[in-house]
């Protein structure tokens, strides 16, 4: 049996999970600052959160969306969240599959510069309905690529 916990790391963090290639579960977590609040904050809080997602799962791989180097907040954010990720992973013995965005597309659409409205398409095929967002839809696709390359 394989388990993928698979991660779309963001302020809205989608999320989902693949046992055997069968989707199991997927959501959207929600690390929306309040007003004043530090990145130290929302971090403190994804660690918490990642470390019980973890704990309540058991993956034995977790894949997640590797960060785009552009620059900036949004960077600043998404580098925070991954190395979040690699220590829950480390601490608890379990591999991490990094996979970029481009990969993804290119595993759902055939092209690795696919739209987002083509994304969400192939997610909704995966899930059955249509995806909450965009971050869900990409946390599908994760998981379904990382199951294809296990």
């Amino acid at each position: 049996m394989t388990k993928i916990l698979a991660l779309d790391c963001a302020t809205k963090t989608g999320y989902a999970i693949v046992v055997d290639g069968q989707l199991k579960e997927s959501g959207v977590q929600d690390f929306s600052k309040k007003r004043g609040e530090s990145n130290g904050i929302l971090f403190l809080r994804f660690r918490k959160w990642i470390d019980g997602l973890v704990d309540l799962t058991k993956p034995e791989v977790i894949a997640y969306e590797r960060a785009h180097f552009r620059g900036g907040a949004a960077t600043e954010l998404c580098v925070g969240l991954q190395t979040r990720v690699q220590e829950s992973a480390a601490f608890r013995n379990i591999p991490c599959l990094p996979i970029t965005s481009s990969s993804v597309k290119k595993f759902a659409t055939g092209s690795g510069r696919a739209s987002k409205q083509d994304m969400l398409y192939q997610a909704a095929i995966f899930l059955n309905r249509p995806p909450i967002d965009d971050n869900k839809a990409d946390a599908v696709l994760l998981a379904m690529f990382a199951n294809s390359e296990v």
